[in-house]
């Protein structure tokens, strides 16, 4: 396996200095050519031409070649930062790799290089998963939370990007095939095809007036129930009202497809939207009830929710147990709940990763001193939670700004990407107030941050040492996957455009920048200093080019030496 890899290195160097040196041989070809036509050319006539204009040419010329050349650079800066800003690269270097790059043959051989190195990766470790959005276990209700939002502010809290994926969440659980395997004509007759049309309308207004049609047509159609308790209703108490009917209605309908499922494919398909229809209004309403405060009722539905459908694990149901449970401080139950989803084997998140270290920095934070740790070293509990806390922070490295509210929130999408800004705003914005319960927490999730690569050490040695154990996201990872790149791109689709998108790790400014920056404030102290010293100026600049040229009227000096001076009439005679 060695060997192959330095036949490919040996083959790719190959290939590349062969490509140079054919550019460097075309160049001396052109040069020589060049040379051996400049009389035909009148080569040194036009140098000539050119060396007397340039002589003849005043300072204001100069001030105004200067001044444009800032102008222009200044206009690139502009451009290339606002594109930076907003797409997070260049575009001179986005251009030049994906147009440029082809033409001059280095792309072909870089990704053969590339290939190589991913296999070889591959073969040691497992493929990084790729960037996956999941529905958010704690959204909010549209009506009585998003769009009151909407009343007082007038911003759009949800984009079109994450409301069309709830549309399709809905399509995908309160729908069967066998709504679309009716005659034409009987369609616009049954519910289910109405609210079917309903989910896939864009407008709020149509969905609901969607919703009313099919509860005129049957006023026992569960789906229209749920989509006015979610868009129509202004209240959570009258969003509990229509869930409750919701509910009603659905399990009736629950029962009677629970004894004929066995009877066929159409049966078993009408039984499992059915099923995810309970379950649905069952976990809004056991929401219901936390947001009105009866948050005991709350995690009993939740219980029993999770015992009676334990495969409807996709909902994440145990993410609202665990925030119900902790704001009864019932934190027994919540390391019992963690001691069963947190598992290797089991997908993670910034619920499951930071409240196990809430729970072990609840054990040392209200003793905690910054000053005594960094005298005498962390205990074993206190390195227990830092560790628990780097662990919580390599998962998701958002987290902390909004924890320690040094980054506003807003409110959370109703889809988020793990490990980006999405879910760290969905985890701060319902978790927040149980961090600040827990006397010190905070204070050391924020003493134990600003020992991180993110800033200087604020515990000492053994924190900060610690916290550089976490890898960079373009390395390999140390208790997780290397951290995914393409979080930004999909948190800037989840999240509204006022949001400024939270991005790890910090990029620095690209070269064509800091380039554009240079050359701008170069020319425009060229242009001030040319028009407040012209002579001055004007003798730098010819001593400028007259150092410039040198080298070439050297070496012309030895061409014409070696050379005959008649060569071109001697090849015209042959």
């Amino acid at each position: 396996m060695a060997d192959m890899e330095v036949v490919d290195r040996v083959k790719s160097w190959l290939s590349w200095s062969w490509t140079w040196y054919l550019w460097a041989l075309w160049l001396f070809l052109v040069v020589l050519l060049i040379y051996l036509l400049r009389t035909p050319l009148r080569v040194y006539e036009n140098m000539n031409i050119v060396a007397m204009f340039l002589n003849t040419l005043t300072p204001k010329f100069y001030v105004a070649l200067t001044g444009t050349s800032s102008l222009i650079s200044g206009l690139i800066l502009i451009f290339e930062w606002w594109y930076f800003r907003k797409y997070g690269t260049s575009f001179i270097e986005q251009v030049s790799l994906n147009h440029l790059g082809p033409w001059l043959g280095g792309v072909e051989n870089n990704n053969n290089g590339n290939n190589n190195t991913n296999n070889s990766q591959n073969n040691n470790q497992q493929s990084v998963p790729e960037c996956k959005v999941w529905r958010n276990p704690l959204n909010l209700l549209r009506g009585a939370e998003y769009n009151r939002y909407t009343w007082v502010t007038g911003k759009e809290p949800l984009t079109y990007y994450d409301m069309n994926l709830s549309a399709q969440d809905h399509q995908t659980f309160f729908t069967c095939d066998t709504d679309h395997s009716r005659p034409t004509d009987e369609l616009a007759c049954v519910p289910s095809a109405v609210m079917q049309r309903a989910w896939r309308e864009r407008n709020p207004q149509a969905r609901i007036k969607a919703a009313h049609e099919a509860l005129e047509k049957d006023p026992e159609c569960a789906t229209a129930y749920i989509l006015l308790a979610e868009e129509e209703a202004t209240t959570i108490l009258e969003t509990e009202r229509l869930f409750k009917q919701a509910l009603k209605v659905g399990e009736a309908n629950y029962k009677k497809s629970q004894s004929t499922q066995h009877l066929g494919a159409h049966y078993e398909a009408i039984h499992r939207r059915d099923t995810n229809v309970c379950v649905y209004v069952r976990r809004r309403l056991a929401m219901c009830a936390r947001k009105l405060g009866r948050v005991k009722e709350a995690v009993k539905m939740m219980r029993d929710l999770m015992k009676e459908f334990p495969m409807m694990s996709v909902l994440n149901i145990h993410e609202n147990l665990i925030e119900a449970l902790l704001e009864l401080q019932a934190y027994a139950d919540v390391q019992a709940v963690l001691a069963k989803y947190d598992d290797i084997s089991l997908p993670k998140s910034a619920t499951i990763c930071y409240t196990a270290a809430l729970l072990k920095a609840r054990a040392v934070a209200d003793k905690f001193s910054p000053e005594i740790a960094s005298k005498r070293g962390l205990s074993t509990a206190e390195m227990n939670a830092v560790e628990a806390i780097h662990r919580a922070v390599e998962f998701n490295p958002h987290v902390p700004k909004y924890l320690l509210e040094t980054k506003s929130l807003i409110l959370p999408p109703e889809h988020l990407l793990k490990r980006g800004d999405s879910e760290a705003i969905a985890y701060a914005f319902f978790h927040l107030p149980h961090w600040k319960r827990v006397d010190g927490a905070l204070n050391l999730l924020h003493c134990t941050w600003e020992g991180s690569p993110y800033g200087e050490s604020a515990v000492g040695d053994a924190p900060c040492h610690a916290f550089r154990m976490i890898p960079y996201p373009l390395e390999k990872g140390h208790l997780f996957y290397p951290y995914p790149s393409c979080t930004e791109s999909a948190d800037r689709e989840l999240l509204p455009a006022f949001h400024e998108v939270s991005v790890y790790p910090k990029k620095e400014l690209p070269f064509f920048i800091l380039f554009t920056a240079g050359l701008c404030s170069v020319t425009a102290l060229l242009a001030l200093l040319t028009h407040q010293f012209p002579e001055p100026m004007g003798l730098v600049a010819k001593t400028f080019l007259n150092t410039i040229t040198s080298p070439f009227n050297f070496l012309v000096e030895k061409l014409e030496g070696v050379l005959p001076s008649n060569l071109w009439h001697q090849l015209t005679r042959l």
